[in-house]
């Protein structure tokens, strides 16, 4: 039986969606506010207006778990990637220093998985949309926005049966399909919409804390990237958190993190000269932001608001709505600064299409769609929520003259620092374990349940501080008060 799909959003979720569903004798419309992309990656970075996707400018990193879906599902579309300038960095050029000269390539062949690839948001989109163009059944509806759905009600359940889609200079037009997607983001209406004719979506949600700026840089003719060694590429310095993010192309962006009680800093950060300023001093971020290695081509692009959030569709074991998918932060969100949110996107449309593939029942579609997000996806989500509350709670001890943590926040701290840091950088093994989860192949937790893993942690912990020293990193940057005080935001002391 033919069906016919609405997807409605065409950024990554959306354009994951298709590639997940796309098959002979299945017609998918994609539906987006925004115009088609320009003829090339560099005029899209420059000129693509993305009203749909706030944060289309900030920095991205494409996990390993979408590396390996891409080069195993859309063997094209990886080759697409590399030739637009995309990179990929494996497993064995992310080692630790200390661990690169012993590493033996052949040996794990999983490691393959372990890939980082570097790529502008821009350039992914673009080149996904081009791929996605070329799979049977799919058309596009370009600067079109979807403002209603259309439902039925049959013995108490709502059913989802097409969208009302508004193009100007037209009449609204109803297209009707067999199964609507919403892929439109941290911004959607439509569950809105259904709660509106009565539908209970219920949601949890949890701040970030943050609030995040970023700024898109080029290297310079004649220069090259930092060495990937001892100096952290990423960090926290408790009042704020950086990230380098390579690119394609030459590109690059840097990334700060400013917690939302952070007012004066988060206010300055905005600034470019700021931002610079904040890079300089951390040694990680500066290097790359040297002018003589690079310059800045882009404003410093910030976003707040942030939280975290999952919608429920199924409750006491049955779906509040019928032939109706969320996919990617429409349903789930998390806060972007971990860099999970294109990845679990396109896996999560992917676990769409497997069940959409296993049955045709509108029921059992909805229920095992629910069961295998929530087993897939929902421990990150999890973490991520831990970890940010544990955040908060740090930026705002930052504050406080004198403050003492207690001892269970000592031993916490701890177990990061003295324990699980210096394991994963002595210990293929360990930083293995511990890759996998980062690159959303195995749970948060997989590796605890390792016993060997454990062991060699707990050996490192340990070990007296004086026989560990090179494996702790160098100083990520200044404390608080020295920052503030260079940028002119507080006194001097």
């Amino acid at each position: 039986m033919e069906e016919n799909f609405a997807v409605v959003g065409a950024g990554i979720a959306g354009l994951g969606t298709a590639m997940a569903l796309a098959r002979e004798g299945r017609h998918i419309t994609l539906i987006d506010r925004d115009p088609p992309p320009p003829a090339n990656v560099e005029t899209a970075f420059e000129t693509w207006e993305r009203k749909g996707v706030t944060q289309l400018r900030h920095s991205h990193v494409f996990l390993g778990c979408l590396v390996a879906l891409i080069r195993k599902k859309h063997p094209r579309l990886h080759a697409m990637l590399r030739e637009a300038g995309a990179r990929e960095i494996g497993f064995a050029e992310s080692l630790p220093p200390l661990l690169r000269p012993a590493y033996n390539t052949g040996k794990n062949t999983d490691d393959a998985d372990l890939a980082f690839l570097f790529s502008r948001r821009t350039t992914l989109e673009h080149i996904m949309r081009a791929y996605v163009e070329s799979l049977p059944g799919v058309h596009f509806i370009t600067s079109a926005r979807v403002r209603n759905l259309t439902i039925t009600r049959t013995n108490g359940k709502t059913a989802v049966t097409g969208v009302v889609i508004e193009q100007e200079g037209q009449p609204d037009a109803t297209l009707s399909a067999n199964i609507v997607v919403d892929a439109t983001g941290r911004n959607t209406l439509m569950v809105d919409w259904l709660r509106e004719r009565g539908v209970a979506i219920e949601e949890e949600r949890s701040p970030a804390g943050i609030l995040y700026f970023t700024r898109h840089y080029r290297l310079r003719e004649g220069q090259d990237e930092p060495p990937r060694d001892a100096i952290p590429g990423a960090g926290d310095l408790g009042y704020i958190k950086f990230g380098v993010f390579a690119a394609d192309n030459r590109h690059f962006s840097i990334t700060l993190a400013v917690p939302e009680i952070e007012s004066k800093l988060r206010t300055a950060a905005v600034d470019p000269k700021t931002f610079d300023a904040i890079c300089a001093q951390i040694p990680g971020a500066g290097r790359w932001t040297d002018l003589k290695r690079a310059e800045p081509v882009t404003k410093v692009f910030g976003m707040g608001n942030l939280h975290n959030v999952w919608r429920h569709f199924v409750k006491a074991g049955e779906p509040v709505v019928l032939n109706f998918f969320a996919v990617g932060d429409a349903c789930m969100r998390t806060n972007p600064l971990y860099g999970r949110g294109c990845s679990s996107a396109v896996m999560h449309a992917h676990i769409l299409g497997d069940v959409l593939d296993q049955t045709a029942d509108a029921r059992s579609r909805a229920i095992e769609f629910d069961k295998r997000s929530r087993l897939t996806l929902r421990p990150f989500w999890d973490a991520i929520v831990k970890q940010d509350l544990g955040a908060i709670r740090r930026a705002h001890n930052e504050q406080q003259p004198g403050y003492k943590p207690r001892w269970k926040a000592r031993l916490i701290k701890s177990f990061a620092e003295d324990a699980v840091g210096p394991a994963t950088r002595s210990s293929v093994s360990v930083y293995r374990a511990i890759m996998k989860a980062f690159h959303m192949l195995e749970t948060p937790t997989t590796w605890l349940k390792q016993p060997l893993i454990v062991l060699r942690v707990l050996l490192t912990w340990a070990t007296p501080k004086r026989f560990k020293r090179a494996l702790y990193p160098p100083n990520p940057g200044p404390g608080r008060t020295e920052m503030l005080s260079s940028l002119g935001l507080i006194q001097s002391v």
